[in-house]
């Protein structure tokens, strides 16, 4: 289980946003455990916080710096502190590492012999440093990219405050890992500031820091933080209320505060998000407004990522996000249909798992009935091959929604054909080009796609949604 899956299913198990910083602060610990000696103390206090809060947070937040300079005993206090979270329930590493010369013994280190889920990160050193931490495919990394100490103003809010720094680090850092990867760190009082970030990325998980500085914010951080489904924001127990001794009461009243807020929230909120474009090009591609909203919600990233086949790509294009986009999801059946609807065929045929709802849609908008070839045939049932009705010599047109070597969707086809089908047309959303319409030509069918890859980097080069040196990577490639 990957890092956020086991976040998310920590926050529905306790319905809880909040995370508790373990941190060995002797300037803040209560008195009833300084009889001791001082690592005696700070470990009984930090055993106490877990065991009062273990039910009612999602993940645990320890600080390495508190556990550095106690030097030895310190970093057995952290091991210590480690053991004691319970192993279901997520440990992030505040760490702020920002050394590539020691990310990737440290990555080791981190995830492998201390057991932490995620860690923060200095974005300064970019994707390479990044690199050392991703290659651990269950885990996962916080990007700082803002924070509310008042003397980083003139650095984070460089070069204006309508295009500042802050934002340019959240939308590189889109492009280091996918959202299960790759979260963000937002220390802030201002919710204006944490709104626009969520605006650039709303499919990322968002750890707050610094919001109770301010009274009475809750309420407008949680709006300006929350996704449209009431979650991707992390909220911090407040660093006095672990010296009470009342604590589990404390944070079960700020869990239902919390809670309340994020119900009125979500019921104010309209259920889907819609986009408006912000750029006015010349000479724009026709599917426009189509590639920047794939962009802009994480659907298409770039970077270093394996694909299926094994093969390095210097993007990822994941499009199983469009179908919780409506306003999106309906550009993406009409520009199939455009496509479509110069075809003759009896039936359209999605392959599964990922165009199967680009397929009932297709059906749907066209009154044309659909089958689908399975992936495995079931050992129970019927056992049939191919699902939904259909009659031999008809002409299916089969929808995919990438091609990248043509494999699957080619054996997929060889499926319908092996129970009496035609198949004359195979049509995908996007192509990666390099010559694989030839090989489906090669093979006995017709090719059409919606978009290339070409298409798709030019745009977003002239959008400035990407920079000079990932449009060369990827022309390169395309080349």
């Amino acid at each position: 289980m990957n890092f956020f899956d086991k976040l998310n299913q920590v926050i529905s198990e306790n319905q809880s946003l909040l995370f508790v910083g373990l941190d060995p602060n002797p300037e803040m610990m209560p008195t009833c455990f300084q009889s001791k000696n001082i690592i005696s103390g700070l470990s009984d206090w930090l055993q106490f916080i877990i065991s009062e809060t273990v039910d009612k947070v999602c993940a645990y937040k320890p600080t390495l710096g508190f556990y550095e300079v106690l030097g030895a005993p310190g970093l057995e206090l952290l091991h210590q502190t480690l053991a004691a979270i319970p192993p279901h329930i997520p440990i992030i590493l505040d760490a702020k590492h920002g050394d590539l010369n020691t990310s990737t013994i440290f990555a080791k280190t981190v995830f492998t012999e201390w057991g932490v889920d995620a860690i923060t990160l200095s974005p300064y050193i970019g994707q390479e440093h990044v690199a050392s931490f991703l290659v651990y495919p269950d885990k996962a990394v916080f990007i700082l990219c803002c924070t509310s100490n008042s003397n980083a103003f003139s650095l984070q809010q460089y070069p204006s405050s309508e295009s500042p720094f802050y934002l340019q680090v959240v939308k590189e850092s889109k492009n280091w890992g996918t959202p299960e990867q790759v979260g963000l760190e937002v220390g802030t009082t201002n919710p204006d500031i944490l709104s626009r970030i969520r605006a650039v990325s709303p499919e990322r998980m968002i750890m707050a820091r610094s919001i109770w500085a301010e009274s009475d914010n809750l309420y407008k951080i949680l709006a300006a933080g929350l996704t449209a489904n009431g979650d991707g924001l992390l909220i911090p127990v407040p660093i006095d209320m672990l010296t009470q001794e009342n604590l589990s009461e404390q944070i079960q009243s700020l869990q239902t505060q919390i809670n309340q807020a994020r119900t009125e929230i979500t019921q104010n909120a309209s259920s889907c998000s819609v986009w408006f474009s912000d750029v006015c090009l010349l000479e724009k591609h026709p599917q426009l407004d189509l590639i920047l909203q794939m962009y802009d919600i994480g659907c298409i990233m770039f970077g270093n990522y394996v694909q299926a086949s094994g093969k390095t790509f210097p993007y990822y294009v994941d499009l199983r996000k469009v179908i919780s986009t409506p306003q999106l999801f309906h550009q993406v059946i009409k520009a199939y249909e455009e496509i479509l609807k110069n075809l003759s065929f009896d039936r359209v045929a999605g392959i599964p798992y990922g165009s199967l709802p680009t397929a009932t849609g297709l059906a749907l908008r066209l009154n044309c009935p659909m089958i689908f070839p399975r992936k495995e045939v079931k050992a129970h049932g019927t056992r049939k091959l191919i699902e939904g009705e259909f009659f031999a010599g008809e002409t299916v047109v089969v929808v995919d929604d990438i091609l990248i070597s043509g494999k699957s969707v080619m054996e997929g086809a060889e499926k319908l054909k092996s129970v009496g089908l035609n198949i004359n047309d195979i049509v995908v959303f996007i192509d990666h080009e390099q010559g694989v319409k030839d090989r489906l030509q090669q093979n006995g069918y017709r090719g059409h796609s919606v978009l290339t890859m070409s298409e798709i980097t030019e745009t977003l080069y002239q959008a400035g949604r990407i920079n000079e040196g990932q449009f060369s990577a990827l022309s390169e490639r395309n080349a």
